[in-house]
C-alpha cells in the first residue's frame, strides 16, 4: 500500500517516533540525553509546538505534541533533528546520517487516546526492561506528571488538568492510572497508527490523516493557552 502523505493537524495532538537508523544509538551518556532535552524545549517554543509527554531511549524517541500552525510537526522535527545531528556529529566525531528516515506519527483524537498514549510513551523504559516502574527512568516527563519535577519542556493538556482541582490531585489522579496497564487494544491501535501514518478519531477507527479535521473531537480551543496548559 503506498504511504499516506504525512498531514499536520493543528490544533490536536501527535504521537511522534523518531528511530536511529539501522536502530543505533542516538544518546551515548548523559550529555547527549541533556543536550537533546534542552534542544526539544528551544525548538518547541521557536516552532510553537506544545509538548505534553516524551521519552528519549538509546535509539528512539517517543512524543506527544501538538502543534499551532499547519505542517508545523514537520518543521519541528526537521529542526531538532537536524540541530542534534549536527550537535551529536561533532561531539563524536562522526559524519553521515543518525536518523532513521522519516519520522512516523500519528494524529490523535484527544478525549479517547491522550492520556492512554501519555502512559503508553512513559512505560516505555518498563516495557524494553530497563526500569522497574517509569518514575526510575530519568530521561522522560514522568516525574513532571507525578510531581516529582517540574519540566520546563511539558505544557500539560487540558485532559491532564482535568484530572483534579489542584496540582496534587491531578498528579495523584493521574499516578494512579499505572495502577493497571493500558488496554491491550489501545496500544494496539497506537502502534498500528503510528507506523502507518494513520489517525485515531475519537471512535477508535484509523484512516486517512487528511481527514483528521473533519473526523476529531476535541480539538484545542483558540486563542492563546493560559499558563502551561493546552
Amino acid at each position: 500500500m503506498a504511504r499516506l502523505p504525512r498531514t499536520d493537524a493543528p490544533g490536536y495532538p501527535h504521537h511522534v517516533i523518531q528511530r536511529g537508523n539501522n536502530r543505533q544509538a542516538v544518546f551515548a551518556d548523559s550529555v547527549d540525553f541533556q543536550r537533546y532535552l534542552q534542544l526539544l524545549q528551544e525548538v518547541s517554543a521557536v516552532h510553537s509546538t506544545a509538548v505534553h509527554a516524551y521519552v528519549l531511549m538509546t535509539n528512539h524517541v517517543h512524543l506527544l505534541v501538538t502543534p499551532e500552525d499547519e505542517n508545523g510537526i514537520s518543521r519541528f522535527m526537521q529542526a531538532l533533528g537536524r540541530r542534534y545531528v549536527r550537535w551529536f556529529n561533532d561531539r563524536h566525531q562522526r559524519t553521515g546520517t543518525l536518523w532513521e528516515g522519516r519520522f512516523r506519527s500519528t494524529v490523535i483524537a484527544a478525549d479517547r487516546y491522550l492520556l492512554a498514549c501519555m502512559r503508553y510513551v512513559e512505560l516505555n523504559p518498563v516495557r524494553a526492561g530497563v526500569s522497574t516502574s517509569p518514575i526510575e527512568y530519568r530521561w522522560s516527563s514522568h516525574a513532571h506528571h507525578v510531581g516529582r519535577a517540574i519540566d520546563p519542556i511539558i505544557t500539560d493538556h487540558a485532559l491532564f488538568w482535568a484530572l483534579g482541582n489542584t496540582p496534587f490531585e491531578r498528579q495523584s489522579a493521574y499516578q494512579r492510572l499505572f495502577e493497571t496497564p493500558v488496554p491491550g487494544e489501545q496500544i494496539g491501535e497506537l502502534r498500528r497508527a503510528t507506523n502507518r501514518g494513520w489517525a485515531l478519531t475519537s471512535s477508535g477507527d484509523a484512516g486517512d490523516p487528511r481527514q483528521a479535521s473533519t473526523t476529531f473531537a476535541t480539538p484545542r480551543p483558540r486563542g492563546r493557552p493560559r499558563g502551561r496548559t493546552l
